[in-house]
């Protein structure tokens, strides 16, 4: 049994076979009799704690159904559930919940709230969002490019607006993958200069671009997410929208991009902000696709994190 904490800290070659086992957990589901399915219950008696300091929507949807479509159950529990750092240590938290349940999923704000729960928990820990990445986001993206393109090694990835959370994901997934990526947004939002240049260190090519319409020349994929945080303040959304309008995906920034380049968005998307509604229900947006393979990229990942 082991952790998924980041796509950097995870062997390329068990990447991959996630990656390979989500696509055969989805095709099963499409073509596969019912006795089947229900014959393959990895996760039968096992119960899995999704802790959410943070709120979500496809997050706690996907791991819930995720893990009951693999035979297990679920015990779902809020920040105000657990109130974690606060009424107890995170370590003793991770030791007592290691006595009642299989694995730990949490989503949370700082990294150092999932390291300390992984380092102290005895069961495997997944990282389901920190404020510095989001892996199960990427493996979901990946594995949606490769049903529509093939392998993603050897792409141009084009990441527009903020070097957030999600970027830092990609930035390590490009390294593992083998995928060239572009950052284009404004400097004062720019990636973490260690994702880059860990990226960079394994032999791909990650480009910083101010201006978008030359970063997303020859781009297999355009990539957005939202410009601002349901929980930043008023001025920080005036801000950022002010920093970041040349870096909306519309349909004129596509059309710079290979003819069979795909669009993608992690959701939630505010429409007409970083992206226009023609291109998100356009030909080449695949986000909804990208939005089902949550389920099928995380019970890979569950799968292969209690060794199933």
């Amino acid at each position: 049994m082991t952790d998924f904490l980041d796509i950097n800290k995870t062997a390329p070659d068990d990447l991959k076979k996630m990656i390979a086992m989500a696509k055969d957990m989805k095709q099963a589901r499409m073509g596969q009799p019912k006795a089947t399915l229900d014959a393959d219950q990895p996760l039968a008696n096992h119960m899995v704690a999704l802790i959410f300091e943070k709120p979500s929507t496809r997050t706690r949807v996907s791991f819930d159904v995720g893990v009951r479509q693999m035979g297990g159950q679920t015990m779902v529990l809020s920040g105000n559930d657990m109130q974690l750092g606060h009424g107890e240590t995170i370590a003793d938290t991770a030791r007592v919940l290691s006595r009642y349940v299989d694995m730990i999923m949490i989503r949370t704000f700082e990294e150092a709230t999932l390291l300390e729960m992984a380092e102290y928990a005895s069961v495997p820990v997944i990282n389901g969002l920190t404020n510095r990445s989001h892996p199960c986001q990427i493996m979901a993206d990946i594995q949606t490019y490769e049903e529509h393109r093939g392998s993603i090694a050897g792409k141009k990835v084009v990441w527009t607006g903020d070097g957030n959370n999600v970027c830092a994901s990609f930035l390590h997934a490009a390294g593992q993958f083998g995928f060239d990526m572009v950052f284009t947004g404004p400097e004062v939002l720019d990636p973490e200069t260690v994702f880059v240049e860990e990226a960079r260190a394994k032999g791909v090519s990650v480009t910083l671009e101010r201006d978008a319409q030359k970063a997303v020349e020859g781009a297999d994929l355009i990539v957005a997410d939202t410009w601002v945080s349901m929980h930043d303040a008023q001025s920080t959304r005036e801000r950022r929208h002010n920093q970041l309008r040349p870096y909306q995906v519309n349909e004129e920034l596509m059309a710079r991009a290979k003819p069979d380049a795909l669009f993608m968005h992690c959701l939630p998307a505010h429409r007409e902000e970083e992206v226009t509604s023609a291109v998100m229900d356009g030909p080449q947006s695949v986000i909804f696709d990208e939005a089902e393979n949550r389920l099928h990229a995380q019970k890979a990942v569950m799968r292969f994190c209690l060794g199933k």
